[in-house]
């Protein structure tokens, strides 16, 4: 499960799909309506939110938006498209992390993308997500 800290726009057509399909999973586990994932670290910051439900739709909200902006069609019946949550914080070393991370991936599966995106100075953060200072989050899992 990856639970992206960078905006959607950034993700590849597969990246934005596997994203969809795992925010839905996400929901899934925060509402305690599967018994796997419960323990996964993507989660943590959901878990902590004020109120993490209104979070992963709010999340969820934003990836729909780009996915509609594409042409895809997505569901917006599993998520609450009026949601809304303050924004989480991020780590500017998670960010950091994370744009190192989707560039392996763009590297093999979208060269063109990777061109494009190799070159911005920052990805872009979801909008759920306001970013301070501070290296790698402690809930990442890093190889």
């Amino acid at each position: 499960m990856r639970l992206w800290s960078i905006h959607p726009r950034h993700l590849d057509a597969k990246g934005l799909v596997a994203l969809w399909r795992e925010s839905l999973l996400a929901r899934h586990v925060l509402e305690g309506r599967t018994k796997g994932y419960t323990m996964h670290p993507q989660l943590v910051r959901f878990k902590q939110a004020h109120d993490p439900l209104a979070a992963i739709h709010a999340y969820l909200h934003v990836v729909h938006a780009e996915a509609t902006a594409r042409g895809y069609r997505f569901d917006p019946t599993k998520f609450d498209p009026a949601a809304t949550h303050a924004p989480l914080p991020v780590t500017a070393g998670q960010l950091a992390y994370e744009t190192d991370h989707l560039l392996a991936k763009l590297k093999v599966r979208d060269p063109a993308r990777h061109r494009t995106t190799r070159q911005l100075a920052k990805l872009e953060a979801h909008p759920l997500f306001h970013v301070v200072p501070g290296g790698v989050e402690a809930w990442e899992v890093i190889p």
